[in-house]
This record gives structure tokens, sequence and C-alpha cells, in this order.
């Protein structure tokens, strides 16, 4: 026996066929996908996420916007966020946008940007061309022909997911979270996915719905296992129960539940009231339901900064009480200088009014609220 494995050692010493592969520099990951560990960038996905999603940053910069820290300091964005407490980057995903903002290719490089800047990362795929939320949702110009294909377009979500996930896979990046859909309290990929219409509730809505969604959440744990993926909603002040209930009991997968928070966008609340019913149901649903709940959009106007930096303080105050809340993420923060993005501007749309930067461009005193 000793004479047999001494064998096999000199074997494994003299023979080319024992020693490990050379690592190609153009997939340093190998076709394992293990990373090499020489050059493997590593970030720990926090146990609170105060993030930011900073779609827009390579549209901005692109158009000769820079940043600074607070101090005055030019850096780029991605250590101007850290250096005021962010720890996590949210990006959307957009299958085939105009001028390629938010696209696959976008996307992968301010991923990779903020991974090798040591920050978490949240994908929140849109499965359109341009924004989903309540309002529209919109089916991606190149699958129109199959719209009226429930099985064929869930082929589409399947490999929208994997492709763009597996590409950040390929880069070495490994994103902690995955929204599967923007905002679908009415579902997505309107008409199919939809859930009700101006004529009552769609027939087989939900059942169109859970296939589409399911078909995004198992190609997204494929690529990235331990990922929590989940559903977005807007209004965190919202009863949402209801929602989550349905999905539930027809059948739709979640690790999580992602929602948004503007609270001075309801004339009938007051902004203070607005954020006392949001802390209550976010503490709800994580009860209800046993998964962590992330803010993954929040945002609020400027008009008068003292106080929407107080507003924005007492919100986090507020979710740091709640142990299911695991993190906030402000929409967009990094907009100064009423800038706009080019489709605005065609679609004579106004410049987004809850920009949390400076007019030269740094961190004003809203997103001290991230600080630990």
């Amino acid at each position: 026996m000793r004479r047999l494995l001494f064998l096999l050692a000199a074997t494994c010493l003299f023979a080319t066929s024992c020693d490990p592969p050379p690592i190609d520099p153009d997939n340093p990951r190998g076709n394992n996908n293990h990373e090499d560990p020489k050059t493997a960038v590593v970030v720990e996905t926090p146990a609170f996420a105060r993030g930011t999603d900073v779609s827009w940053v390579s549209e901005m910069e692109a158009g000769g916007k820079t940043f600074k820290k607070q101090d005055g300091t030019a850096a780029d964005i991605f250590e101007v966020l850290k250096d005021v407490g962010i720890n996590a980057i949210r990006l959307r995903v957009w299958v085939n946008p105009a001028g390629g903002w938010s696209g696959r290719a976008d996307v992968l490089a301010l991923a990779k940007r903020a991974w090798n800047a040591g920050l978490a990362l949240m994908i929140d795929f849109h499965y359109s061309d341009f924004f989903a939320d309540p309002g529209r949702q919109d089916f991606p110009k190149d699958w129109t022909a199959d719209k009226a294909d429930v099985e064929k377009t869930a082929a589409h979500v399947r490999e929208h997911t994997s492709d763009v996930l597996g590409a950040l896979k390929d880069a070495g990046v490994s994103p902690a979270w995955i929204q599967i859909g923007n905002e679908t309290r009415n579902g997505f990929l309107w008409p199919l996915g939809q859930l009700w219409s101006s004529g009552g509730s769609v027939p087989g809505g939900w059942s169109n719905f859970v296939t589409l969604y399911n078909a995004g959440y198992n190609a997204a744990k494929e690529v990235f296992p331990q990922a929590l993926v989940m559903p977005h909603l807007n209004n965190a002040y919202d009863d949402n129960d209801w929602w989550f209930k349905e999905l539930k009991a027809k059948g739709g997968k979640f690790d999580g539940i992602a929602l948004s928070h503007y609270p001075q966008t309801n004339s009938k609340m007051t902004p203070e009231q607005m954020n006392s019913a949001a802390l209550s149901r976010i503490k709800a649903l994580g009860s209800a339901y046993g998964v962590p709940v992330f803010v993954s959009e929040v945002g609020v106007k400027v008009s008068t900064e003292a106080a929407s930096a107080a507003l924005l303080k007492s919100f986090m105050e507020g979710v740091s009480g709640i142990s299911a809340c695991k993190g906030v993420f402000y929409w967009e923060p990094e907009v100064y200088g009423w800038w706009k993005p080019a489709v605005y501007t065609s679609l004579g749309w106004n410049a987004y009014d809850m920009g949390a930067f400076t007019s030269d461009g740094r961190p004003s005193s809203i997103m001290n609220a991230f600080k630990p």
C-alpha cells in the first residue's frame, strides 16, 4: 500500500497532467466557475444594506458630470458613496433599451465597478426596454411576437435572466439580492402577465404572472443559488399582505420582499404619517412571511434640504429597530443640477426632483442618513 501511494505521488510530481491548469486572464474563473483566489474580489454581504440605485451614473458621466466627496475632493462615484456610509448598490436591467443605458453591457460595466469598490449588489430586472412601474409594464420589443404565449414568454424571461446573471458570474460578480420585476403590484409583461384592468380582474392573470415570475426566480437561483430573489411592490405604506398571500397561494417563490417608499407623494397623508405607516407594514410583512424585507427604493424631495434630511433620517432610524428589515436603497441620489437622461428630454419630462447631491456634485446632508 505504501509503495502504491509513493508511486502515485511520484507520478503527480513529474507528470504535467497533475499540474493545475494555467489561469486564462480572460476567464480567471475557469470553466468550472471557481474564482482564482489570487485575483478574485471578495465582497461580504452586509447585515444591513445602506444602498443606492445609481443606474444613471454611466449616462451622467458620458455627459460630463463628475462627483466629489462631501469635503470637495474629486473621486469616483462609488468612493463618494462609500464615504457617506453606502455599502450596497442597486442596478436596474432593461432588455434592449434605447441608447443602451441600463442594458446588459451597461449594467455589467457598472456592476464590475461597484464590486471592485467593495460594494454589495442588488440586480433589478424590469423585463422591459424602459421603466416598469404600476402605470406601465411594457413588453420588450424583441419579445412582442410571443406576447400572447405564456410559455414562450417565460422562455424569454429565463433566457434574459440567465444571460445577464451569467455575464456577472463570469466577471466574478455575485449579487446578494435579485428582484424579479419592478413594482409589479399589477403584474408585469402586460397584457399577458397583467392581474387586473379597468374591467376588473384579468382571467388567468395570476396564473400567467406566477408562471412568468417563477421563470425568472428559477433562472436566478440556478445562477446564484445563495442570492435572495424577490418580487417588488410600490407603496410600502399600503397593506400589501393580500398581494403576497395571493402570490404564495398561486405557487410564487420568494426569499425576500422589496418595497418602494416615497414619503412625500400622497397628498392625503403627511410625510410623517407615511413613514409611520410604512414602518408598521414592513414589520408586519416580515412577521407574516418570515423573510427579510428591503426598501429597495426610497427618495425625498429636496425643496427644503433640512426638512428632507430629517425626514429620511427619521425613517432610517425607524427601520433600524425592525429586525426583519435588512436594507434601504436611495433611488438615484447622484442626480444634480437638474440633469435628466436623454430619454426624458425626448419625452418632454421634467428632471428627477429627488436627487440628493449638491449643485457641484457632492452628497448633500440628506445622504448623512446612511452613515452608520
